[in-house]
């Protein structure tokens, strides 16, 4: 153990020395070299006490680092690592009066950290003009340092990339998922599309008419939701429809098939056909015939137009046979309570109210059956028109049908 390590007593003596009475405040060099310090010492002004052995040197300076005096290293490795003080014979007198080779076997505190600060930057200087360039000439350098990236960072890119495309997936999903409740949320509340697959609605709808339905004119019951679940009863924020709407409903018999007719009689009206003309509440509708077209239909009878008014003043084309057709002349109908009677605005080619289930017809519609209104129609194409043959998109469209608001 070296001097400067061993335990001190309470006056700053060395624990291995028997010295009672204090050293001189001078320092001294170790004995091996009084011959070679005495003129420094006596140069620098001390007496022949400065030139102790060499436990009192050490204690001595003891006794400055109790004074607050700055620590030294005076052990013999250390004479022996500076050969310029010894050449110089240098003995450390008062501190205000140390040369250079001093300052340098004997740094304080703030110098060291100043000397360690400098040696640092000069390390770092060092270390980054000796580090690979990002890019090169030769066009080898990776494009990531990896050995001066922090190692909480490295790999990040890669990280992040997959999160980027798990985040992708996710929107994805929830934009389908969005736009998807969006359309369930507009079928059920606001609109519907049909296509009409019959020409029992003619003139006013032919077959390949593609509509819209106002959902909330009736109010909503089960059959407003898609495959009718029971979810309740009759209808919620009900409005009664009026004499001359053309509306959507399930056909009775099944709950299930959509149908379109012109409705024709409210609850508590009689309805019946008499010799092709349409009475209600004992009351002939009156029409007028428009045309009388020259084709025939496929049964070769002549297709007549005519003008049909209802009571409440509501007027549409109808289209009709002529007398003579099973549907001409048929019993009085009462409509009860919550039920309707609907017809077809073909008159004698649309299977309706005037026929009752268990012949094949519809019968009377109940109020709950009622989907929406009919209110325009949107496109139209001609029978034979395929979604699987892009041909007849063009061949068969009937652009003057477009846009069309029903009546």
């Amino acid at each position: 153990m070296s001097d400067e390590n061993k335990p001190h007593d309470e006056h700053g003596h060395d624990a291995g020395h028997g010295h009672e009475s204090p050293p001189e405040p001078a320092h001294a060099a170790p004995d091996a070299h009084d011959d070679a310090h005495a003129p420094a010492a006596d140069a620098h002004g001390h007496d022949e006490h400065g030139h102790e052995e060499h436990g009192h040197a050490d204690a001595a300076h003891h006794d400055d680092h109790d004074a607050g005096a700055v620590p030294h290293a005076h052990d013999e490795p250390a004479h022996d690592s500076h050969p310029a003080a010894d050449a110089d014979a240098t003995a450390h007198g008062d501190h205000g009066h140390e040369d250079h080779a001093a300052h340098d076997a004997h740094l304080t505190p703030a110098d060291a950290t100043v000397a360690a600060g400098a040696a640092g930057a000069v390390g770092a200087a060092a270390a980054a003009s000796s580090k690979q360039p990002v890019w090169s000439d030769a066009g080898d350098a990776p494009f990531e340092d990896i050995d001066a990236t922090p190692v909480y960072a490295r790999g990040k890119k890669g990280r992040r990339k997959g999160r980027s495309g798990g985040n992708e997936t996710f929107e994805i999903v929830k934009t389908i998922f969005f736009a998807l409740l969006i359309a369930f949320v507009l079928r059920v509340l606001l609109f519907q599309p049909f296509t009409i697959p019959s020409a029992s609605m003619e003139p006013n709808l032919y077959e390949g008419d593609y509509i819209v339905v106002s959902k909330w004119s009736y109010g909503y019951s089960k059959h407003a939701i898609p495959f009718s679940p029971p979810v309740f009863e009759g209808r919620i924020f009900a409005q009664e429809p009026k004499r001359g709407d053309i509306v959507v409903f399930k056909l009775p018999r099944d709950n299930r098939t959509d149908y379109i007719k012109r409705l024709i009689g409210l609850p508590g009206d009689e309805v019946q056909m008499v010799n092709n003309v349409l009475h209600i509440n004992g009351q002939p509708v009156r029409d007028v015939v428009i045309s009388e077209a020259d084709a025939t239909n496929m049964y070769g009878m002549p297709i007549i137009k005519a003008r049909e008014t209802l009571p409440e003043g509501k007027t549409f084309t109808i289209q009709d046979y002529g007398p003579g057709n099973a549907a001409d002349d048929t019993p009085v109908f009462q409509v009860p309570e919550g039920h309707y009677f609907m017809m077809g605005d073909n008159r004698d080619n649309s299977v309706d109210s005037r026929f009752d289930e268990p012949a094949g017809g519809v019968g009377l519609v109940p109020a709950e059956n009622l989907i929406g209104k009919a209110e325009i129609i949107l496109f139209s194409w001609s029978p034979g028109a395929s979604l699987w043959n892009p041909v007849s998109w063009f061949s068969k469209v009937r652009p003057s049908r477009f846009f069309t608001v029903l009546n």
